[in-house]
């Protein structure tokens, strides 16, 4: 019996294999240009303020494209509640209504549809990295096949460097790297961030927690030996802010985020992309894509270009930081309210 499921499981992963490797057979991509009306298959990953945002983007800029060149667009919009299985489950429903378009947002919802489907085309938006997402070796910014999208991704060093510019070199020796151990995206930032901390002779310490269950214990370990910590663009670490916040924020901790949502509810401040914007973007990629314009499989994934530096004035005080001087510095005030 073992030997029967170990061979039904190696073939299963081998066949989602196959579904990512494929995806360089540009010819089986299903374009019909001439089409009056679109259905778009929207998958998100969990409720959550920026993952929304990007949806709200996505689907205003499609809409506003499409029927610019006179078209017509449904939406079929599902929601995981955080469930990578649920993901699956609604990508095949999309594949079996034959949808023109699937939109992934997040990257579970993204390796769903890329092993669901070859043929119809795919966007991902709220991806850190796409290499990591899909498994890609020698990634170089463009996935081929029918897949393409958007990136979440701010520009890592400069968050470094500007959490050691914010607090200074004196209260960064030891700098704690949080983030959620299932992420391979998170992984992949506080690599990045942590290598570039190390070469300022900065200590770093990796503090990963399974899920929300562990995530008070590892922040309070993280919390008591460090000087600073760092967040990523963290699924996990964004949808529990409050827990993060009530362990640093008695023993004044300050917390960098990797994004704005994360910085509302326990960071003090990030070097912020929009979600709204690179929905929008993936929209217009969308309608570019549906109305024959461009290629997928030859559009590169695109970024954010103008990441906004942006403080949380609340955390900022309680932690005595000059927000006067940040403010003199182009930093922006996050509205929590």
């Amino acid at each position: 019996m073992k030997r029967i499921l170990s061979l039904v499981l190696a073939v299963a992963l081998a066949l989602g294999t196959l579904a990512l490797a494929s995806c360089g057979d540009q010819n089986k991509i299903k374009i019909n240009p001439d089409k009056e009306k679109y259905v778009i298959g929207v998958i998100q990953l969990a409720p959550h303020e920026a993952l929304d945002a990007a949806t709200q983007g996505f689907m205003d800029a499609l809409e506003a494209k499409l029927t610019a060149a006179g078209r017509e667009v449904e939406f079929k919009v599902q929601n995981a509640q955080g469930d990578s299985v649920a993901c699956s489950t609604i990508v095949n429903s999309f594949v079996a209504d034959d949808v023109d378009l699937i939109m992934a947002n997040a990257t579970a919802a993204l390796f769903a549809a890329a092993n669901a489907t070859v043929t119809i085309p795919v966007l991902g938006t709220s991806i850190t990295e796409y290499g990591v997402a899909l498994e890609l070796d020698n990634f170089d910014g463009t996935v081929g096949g029918n897949i393409s999208g958007t990136s979440d991704l701010a520009p890592l060093t400069e968050q470094a460097q500007m959490m050691v510019d914010t607090l200074g070199l004196d209260n960064t020796k030891k700098v704690g790297l949080l983030y959620c151990s299932s992420e391979p995206n998170s992984q992949y930032q506080v690599d990045v961030v942590g290598e570039y901390l190390t070469g300022l002779g900065i200590a770093v310490e990796h503090y990963k927690f399974a899920d929300s269950n562990d995530l008070q214990t590892i922040c309070t370990n993280a919390a008591n030996n460090v000087d600073a910590i760092y967040v990523p663009t963290d699924n996990v670490a964004a949808s529990n802010t409050g827990i993060i916040n009530n362990v640093c924020e008695p023993l004044n901790i300050p917390v960098f985020a990797g994004e704005e949502n994360t910085c509302k509810g326990c960071g003090y401040a990030t070097l912020a992309i929009s979600y709204y914007n690179i929905g929008q973007k993936t929209g217009e990629m969308a309608a570019d894509i549906l109305l024959g314009k461009i290629n997928i499989s030859e559009t590169p994934i695109a970024y954010d270009a103008q990441p906004v530096k942006k403080y949380n004035k609340e955390i900022c005080d309680k932690l005595g930081i000059d927000t006067a001087a940040l403010d003199a510095k182009g930093y922006i005030a996050i509205v929590t309210e």
